[in-house]
């Protein structure tokens, strides 16, 4: 999942008017925080990165943009989403990271891509449903990247 996560981070669109939103859902184990890192990493972020599973919410101030990467798993009630922030940070210029959004309800806006990690028998597995063009260009563009890569 690293691998895709770093090959996501190679595809990403440059920041538009709007924000870029990822969302990840899965089993516990199916891959969505190596996943993330993985992105993360790739884009420049240093040192350990650690799953914002306590504090809810990391923000990565990086050059070309700012990354939000929330991991909603220990959220009890989407009203929980208030006091994060999150609003504020729906802005230009920001990506988000999204695990366990489906813990919050409808509070959170519709993402560009969102993947659906599993484990199968034979091979981790990812299902795309991607909601814009950015979403959908990011997602082919990604798999191509794979594709090439030695």
């Amino acid at each position: 999942m690293s691998g895709f996560g770093a090959a996501l981070a190679r595809a990403l669109p440059l920041p538009g008017a709007a924000p870029l939103l990822l969302y990840l859902s899965g089993d516990l184990g199916a891959g969505k925080t190596t996943l993330a890192r993985g992105l993360l990493a790739q884009l420049g972020v240093g040192g350990p990165i650690r799953s914002p599973t306590y504090t809810l919410v990391e923000v990565h101030a990086l050059p070309a943009l700012s990354v939000v990467h929330a991991d909603l798993y220990r959220l009890l009630d989407p009203e929980e989403l208030e006091p994060l922030g999150l609003r504020e940070l729906h802005a230009p210029g920001f990506l988000w990271i999204v695990e366990w959004p489906e813990r919050a309800g409808d509070a959170l806006p519709a993402p560009d891509l969102h993947l659906a990690l599993a484990i199968e028998p034979s091979a981790h597995v990812v299902r795309c449903r991607a909601a814009t063009g950015h979403g959908t260009r990011w997602f082919a563009d990604a798999v191509e990247l794979l594709r090439v890569s030695p």
